[in-house]
């Protein structure tokens, strides 16, 4: 149970990991970091600022998918080796999603993207039987 703990502690964080580029293209344009005005800053932002905020607001959406998978198997105790490795995979699979999407690798991305997907689907599937 541990590890899908861990992996669900790190999909937690990795949201506010992936607000670290972001801030940094905000910081890169003139003016700085606009603390009073951030979300009209990063609307304006282009390449990789752009994805680099793209990146982060997906991050939220994947923990979405990833919670309710790792919590069901929790708490129907199917805490497996197959649950475990569904974790490990959707991690993997979520950084190199940012990766991809900070450096404009965007057919990766959207594997990585569907391979996180189907590890959410799975760790539901798992939960099932």
């Amino acid at each position: 149970m541990s590890l899908v703990l861990i992996c669900l502690l790190i999909a937690v964080i990795m949201p506010i990991l992936a607000k670290a580029p972001l801030a940094f293209a905000q910081n890169k344009q003139q003016g700085g970091y606009d603390n009073r005005h951030p979300r009209a800053q990063q609307n304006a932002l282009v390449g990789f600022g752009a994805r680099a905020k793209a990146a982060h607001e997906n991050s939220f959406e994947a923990l979405i998918m990833f919670t309710p998978g790792a919590l069901s198997v929790i708490a129907l105790n199917q805490v497996g080796p197959i649950a475990q490795y569904l974790c490990i995979a959707f991690i993997l699979a979520r950084v190199a999603y940012l990766l991809s999407y900070w450096f404009d690798f965007h057919l990766v991305r959207s594997i990585c993207w569907g391979l996180g997907f189907f590890c959410s689907i799975g760790l539901m599937v798992v939960a099932l039987y």
